[in-house]
């Protein structure tokens, strides 16, 4: 099977989260099963699996609730960075969010993530004059 970028299922569970473990995204604050379990019932569509010889390397998750699309949990194998499996992720995650109607597309990097932000700046996003704020809506388990 040659590559492909397709919706996540079930099964991709352990690989999705084994990726987001190996590039340093799970942090202690974010479930990533129960990120996982809340995106699989809202926009589902909008996870997306990369795929090459039927081995998951890549993962991005987008959301557009109407106003401004979003990007999180990109992530690529760090076997497979560097061969343009990231860009091919976002690509196709702005071309489903652009079919809905979306004008434009948010993301959020960690201060301290250099390599992102030279990733996200090589296929033309720019640093806007913005303050990220957030709010946990629950409290974390202990």
């Amino acid at each position: 099977m040659p590559f492909e970028i397709r919706s996540y299922q079930e099964p991709d569970i352990s690989s999705v989260v084994d990726i987001w473990e190996r590039c340093g995204l799970v942090v202690p604050q974010n479930d990533p099963h129960k990120d996982i379990e809340l995106k699989a019932h809202f926009q589902p569509e909008l996870f997306l699996i990369a795929q090459l010889d039927w081995q998951i390397v890549g993962t991005v998750m987008a959301g557009y609730e109407g106003h401004r699309g979003w990007l999180n949990y990109l992530a690529v194998d760090p076997e497979y960075q560097r061969k343009g499996y990231g860009r091919l992720l976002v690509e196709a995650a702005e071309n489903r969010m652009k079919e809905l109607g979306c004008p434009k597309v948010n993301l959020q990097i960690r201060g301290q993530d250099k390599q992102a932000l030279a990733f996200y700046r090589a296929i033309g996003y720019v640093t806007e004059d913005r303050i990220g704020m957030g709010k946990r809506m629950e409290q974390p388990e202990e």
